[in-house]
This record gives structure tokens, C-alpha cells and sequence, in this order.
């Protein structure tokens, strides 16, 4: 799981400084639906609905969007009808990619999804053509800017509340647990007083690939337009990603 950082860095969605403040809205709000649909709507008892929610209200989501987004979720409010689905293939040079969506119309999603993969030198794939190639994992990160945390005391508690390993880089405390122990964990370290920059569960590459510059290009800008696609709600790859 080493260099998970940067692969990390690259999969995620791009700076809300960059985007329209209705899109950032709307990508929190199906984050919101579906953690609450996976977990409950109590967020007490659902950590990766907690997280989801600090994340709308650090970019001013306004609490009624925020409980509207629960409510659907939970059946409690009429609304759109969203659907989870997945979508594996091949980016260029045979990176393996999945692409999760929660989409309201899948016609819509299907269609643009398979123009993002071709015009980037992409092909779409059956399930399971890639799915084999990642390991679903709880993924926790914990920063520490200051240099404050005792990373042996850290490693104990993480190992104790039931994680399977920690990575540390700069500063990074990267956590992967079981995902069955994933709340668990979470909950664990917030009550130990550690502050959660990041968790979910994730998908992590088991191997990784390696692409010619111009072959990285077209990968990147896969990720670009999918990433720019408001359905789109998590991309996961296996390019080796480096400097």
C-alpha cells in the first residue's frame, strides 16, 4: 500500500475554488444520500455521514440541503430516485479503472461515461473485468502539521481498535482497516483525540502501471472529464503515479 498518497492525491475531485458553488453543493449532497443510505441517517452512529457532512458545511452547505439530502435517503422526503452503479474498463495503456456513480437517469450516465473512456483512448469493460484487481479497504487519514503525535502511541491505538496497517509519510498517517472494522476504528481514534482529515471506504490497487508520458496525459484527462461529470462520484485506477 505504499505510495498510496499520491495515487490518493490524483483520484480525488478538484479544488472547490474551481468549481461552481451548485456543483460543489450537488456532489455533497449525493455524498450525503449515499452514506446516509449505506449507514442510517443518525451520524452518531455513522461515521462516514459525519465526515460527509463536515466536509458540505466547511464549504458553506447550507443545513437545509444537508437534511433534505439525509431525508431522501432514508425515505423520509419525496424525490429524485438515485441509483448506484458501476462501471469498469480500461483507461489508455491498460490502466484498470472503476468509476462509481449515483445518477437519476442512467441512460444519460451510461452515454457519457462511454464518450469520456473512448475520447480518451479508453474502452469500457463488463463488471468485473477490473474489479478483481483492487482490494476494498477502509482508508483513515490523520495530519500532523505540527508534528504533535506520537506516531508509536498513534500505531498502537489504530492496531488496537482494529486497523490491519498504517503508512506514515510527511507528516501523514494513512490507516487501512478491515471494512467490516471500519467505524469502529474511526470512532476509536475521534473519541482518542485524533482529528479525522479523511476517511471512507476505498478501493486500493493491488498492482500498479506505468504509462509513457503522452499515454499519462490522455489517462489524466480521462480522469479530468470524468471527474467533471456530476453523476461521477468516485474514480478508482491503478496508474503508478510519479512526479
Amino acid at each position: 500500500m505504499a505510495g498510496h498518497s499520491k495515487w490518493k492525491n490524483i483520484q480525488r475531485r478538484k479544488n472547490a475554488q474551481d468549481a461552481k458553488k451548485g456543483k460543489i453543493f450537488m456532489r455533497h449532497a449525493k455524498d450525503i444520500y449515499t452514506a446516509a443510505k449505506q449507514g442510517g441517517g443518525d451520524m452518531a452512529l455513522n461515521p462516514s455521514l459525519r465526515l460527509a457532512v463536515d466536509k458540505a458545511k466547511a464549504d458553506n452547505m447550507p443545513n437545509d440541503n444537508i437534511d433534505r439530502a439525509i431525508k431522501k435517503a432514508t425515505g423520509s422526503l419525496d424525490g429524485a430516485n438515485f441509483e448506484e452503479l458501476t462501471y469498469e474498463g480500461y483507461g489508455p495503456g491498460g490502466v484498470a479503472v472503476i468509476v462509481h456513480v449515483l445518477t437519476d437517469n442512467k441512460n444519460r450516465t451510461a452515454a457519457d461515461i462511454r464518450h469520456a473512456f473512448k475520447k480518451n483512448n479508453g474502452n469500457l469493460g463488463e463488471n468485473g473485468s477490473v474489479s478483481f484487481m483492487f482490494d476494498r479497504k477502509g482508508y483513515i487519514v490523520i495530519t500532523d502539521e505540527q508534528g504533535e503525535i506520537d506516531e508509536d502511541e498513534l500505531t498502537l491505538e489504530a492496531l488496537e481498535a482494529g486497523a490491519e496497517d498504517i503508512q506514515v509519510e510527511e507528516g501523514t498517517f494513512e490507516i487501512f482497516t478491515d471494512p467490516a472494522n471500519f467505524p469502529e476504528v474511526v470512532d476509536h481514534l475521534m473519541e482518542s483525540g485524533y482529528a479525522i482529515a479523511d476517511s471512507e471506504i476505498t478501493l486500493i490497487p493491488q498492482t500498479t502501471t506505468t504509462l509513457s508520458e503522452e499515454a499519462a496525459t490522455q489517462m489524466m484527462n480521462l480522469i479530468e472529464t470524468l471527474e467533471d461529470n456530476e453523476d461521477v462520484q468516485d474514480i478508482y485506477h491503478n496508474l503508478e503515479v510519479t512526479e
